[in-house]
């Protein structure tokens, strides 16, 4: 059985049109792409005022959360941003003190009214 050239073009325009649609699908997929790693949208540094809550300056007990200077500093933050920002804080050591991280995260979170992320860790 002689292939004759019409059917040479249409076996060549349905393996260009397979590969193409092959690619396209497969560049489709979110879950195989690595996500980009998360940052704090906040200027750390300013996240030195955060020590007040650790009780290592002086601070205003019984205030509201959002009335002191970290607080305020993760107001309109999600959860997770709030949690990035700190840990980038604790391991910058712009608190100015050497602190356990896990701790130190947990306190400054829950005294801003925020919560960890479950899973979430400060690497």
């Amino acid at each position: 059985m002689a292939i004759t050239m019409a059917s040479k073009k249409l076996l060549a325009c349905i393996l260009v049109l397979s590969l193409l649609l092959s690619s396209e699908f497969s560049n489709g997929c979110d879950p195989c792409k690595p996500k980009p790693k998360e940052t704090c949208p906040r200027d750390a540094l300013k996240l030195g005022v955060c020590a007040d809550l650790l009780g290592l300056v002086n601070v205003v007990v019984g205030g509201p959360p959002s009335g002191n200077k970290c607080c305020a500093l993760l107001a309109g933050l999600a959860d997770l941003e709030a949690a990035l920002c700190l840990c980038t804080a604790i391991k910058a050591n712009v608190l100015g003190i050497n602190l356990n991280v896990p701790v130190t995260l947990s306190l400054l979170i829950s005294a801003c009214a925020k919560s960890i992320p479950p899973g979430f860790q400060c690497a």
